[in-house]
């Protein structure tokens, strides 16, 4: 065991211990698949801000994306009963994008109605 696999088992025990993120994150994982339908989940790298996370994606294209880590990302498929992805081989599916831009229609339009009830 080298210098660097203590310092990541350290970080590691306080993660997990240190306020429950990673149990919160599961239960907030295993509710979101619960109350939506259709979805797939998208992991992502691991990059030199993030550890390993996982993007959920409905059938409308609503998503949601928290932490996984590398054990979770492997585990996550059996565990959630949904098809799993590497977001690095397929890419992000298009009605992920729609949502986001059917969202950003939605907010411009309500502060322009916003604007309208001030102007009157």
């Amino acid at each position: 065991m080298g210098l660097l696999d203590r310092f990541r088992q350290s970080v590691d025990r306080v993660r997990t211990s240190g306020g429950g993120g990673a149990t919160t994150d599961a239960r907030y994982l295993d509710e979101w698949v619960r109350s939506h339908v259709g979805v797939e989940a998208y992991v992502e790298p691991k990059t030199t801000v993030t550890d390993v996370t996982v993007v959920l994606v409905a059938h409308d294209g609503e998503w949601t994306r928290r932490t996984v880590g590398e054990r979770g990302a492997q585990r996550l498929s059996g565990r959630l009963g949904i098809p799993v992805y590497d977001v690095r081989r397929t890419g992000y599916p298009q009605r992920m994008r729609d949502f986001d831009a059917r969202r950003r229609i939605e907010r411009k339009r309500a502060v322009e109605r916003e604007l309208r009830g001030i102007e009157d």
